[in-house]
């Protein structure tokens, strides 16, 4: 059986960095995002009754680079002895440059996977296996803003507060559409063997986290833009600490920032946060979205301009 499943990339507000368990792909922190509606990645699993390897084209185009994850990914959901998978991905933004590509990718597999091999899984469940081949996808099984726990032996993962009753929106500066230089993972590494900073990071996360939730349950805007423009920089600070240095911004980076600084001032409901690449993504109350976006367009160095408001998790969209 065919299947076609579809799931969104997630942007993380209080920020995952680090693993627990590297061979369980374990977070060492737990974190929480928002989902995105407008990005997407679709992704189409087809189990054959022939030998030999699994194929993945993604965007018309063979991706021979990203295939073993692939089907890691699948061992898990289906098992190890299967038949050959025919998958195919259609992706609307750029991929590997710091827009949780992974993240959309591994939640709308594990789906399509579940669906084609006719296995029942729960949306728990199926979260954990997105999370165990990236970490981020685990909240992409859900929608709107989404809390993971980083457990001692497995994760867990819940909406905190679906679109609706807050509705935020999100606009993408893209100031670099290349693949950024240094993987995540490789990254996160990296950081944990020689950043000075790191222990910090991991001490103080929880305390973020309850301040951010309290502040998402309370719909209370500047407490949550104060604590997350102060998480990803502190997650930068463990990058820019490492040895050798990790950093993903560059001066366009730097400019939308400053840009978002000034909309603040001038009393406009914006605040950032950054994931592991150059791009930088503006949060901001429905009534600000186009002075935000006037803003950042106007921005030297912006390539493009990506509007999303929240979405809904990942999800099948057909089988046959």
């Amino acid at each position: 059986m065919k299947a076609v499943a579809q799931a969104q990339p997630n942007i993380a507000l209080i920020k995952y960095w680090g693993k627990r368990d590297h061979e369980a792909n374990l977070p060492a922190v737990s974190s929480f995002s928002l989902t995105l509606d407008s990005l997407r990645t679709t992704m189409s699993v087809e189990f054959c009754d022939r030998p030999g390897r699994d194929t993945l084209r993604v965007n018309d185009a063979p991706a021979p680079g990203m295939l073993d994850r692939v089907s890691a990914c699948l061992d898990l959901v289906v098992g190890s002895k299967r038949a050959a998978a025919e998958v195919i991905s259609e992706v609307n933004f750029p991929i590997g440059a710091g827009l949780a590509s992974s993240s959309s990718a591994f939640a709308a597999l594990v789906v399509a996977a579940a669906a084609s091999s006719r296995t029942t899984i729960d949306t728990q469940t199926l979260a954990r296996l997105a999370g165990a081949c990236s970490g981020s996808a685990a909240r992409s099984l859900y929608g709107g803003i989404v809390e993971l726990t980083a457990g001692e032996e497995q994760i867990s993962v819940q909406p905190l507060l679906q679109s609706q009753p807050w509705p935020l929106e999100v606009v993408v500066a893209v100031t670099e559409k290349g693949k950024k230089p240094v993987g995540s993972g490789e990254a996160m590494v990296r950081g944990e063997k020689t950043s000075p900073f790191y222990s910090s990071w991991l001490a103080r996360q929880d305390e973020d986290l309850e301040v951010a939730r309290a502040a998402v349950l309370r719909q209370d805007f500047n407490s949550l833009a104060e604590v997350a423009e102060h998480n990803c920089l502190k997650m930068h600070s463990v990058m820019w600490s490492s040895k050798p240095p990790i950093v993903y911004w560059n001066s366009a980076t730097l400019s939308c920032l400053e840009a978002i600084r000034t909309l603040q001032d001038q009393g406009h409901a914006v605040f950032f946060t950054m994931d592991a690449g150059p791009q930088v993504k503006a949060i901001c109350l429905p009534d600000s979205v186009d002075v935000v976006m006037a803003a950042l367009r106007q921005t030297p160095g912006v390539q493009d301009l990506m509007h999303s408001k929240l979405g809904a998790g990942a999800r099948l969209l057909r089988s046959t």
